[in-house]
């Protein structure tokens, strides 16, 4: 059974950093692209960024482009998010998918994980 569990979220100010981790099991986590997608309050599921399988090529979101990093740790079947600069806008629950698309015409494809709270906030 494939499961994917967020860790890392939390509260943080303004312009500060957060690195959030998603702990793989029941697959290879090599053998699988993956994403991070986020909900924040009262709005609908985003795609924040995305990997190929080996971490050669990635992608992102304009609303994060030059402030968040994703990368991976398939050894130790780990997926990362780095997140700098943080702003209020960041302020969303972070999920975890083993999926280049976390979403397809907004509806969820893949497995998601449970997810982790980011909160940005003086």
């Amino acid at each position: 059974e494939v499961q994917l569990v967020e860790s890392g979220g939390g509260l943080v100010q303004p312009g500060g950093s957060l690195r959030l981790s998603c702990a793989a099991s029941g697959f290879a986590l090599g053998s699988s692209e993956m994403s991070w997608a986020r909900q924040a309050p009262g709005k609908g599921l985003e795609w924040v960024a995305s990997i190929r399988r080996g971490g050669g090529r990635t992608s992102y979101a304009d609303s994060v482009k030059g402030r968040f990093i994703i990368s991976r740790d398939n050894a130790k079947n780990m997926l990362y998010l780095q997140m700098t600069s943080l702003n209020p806008e960041d302020t969303a629950v972070y999920y975890c998918v083993d999926r280049w698309e976390p979403l397809v015409y907004g509806i969820r494809n893949g497995d998601w994980g449970r997810g982790t709270q980011v909160t940005v906030s003086s």
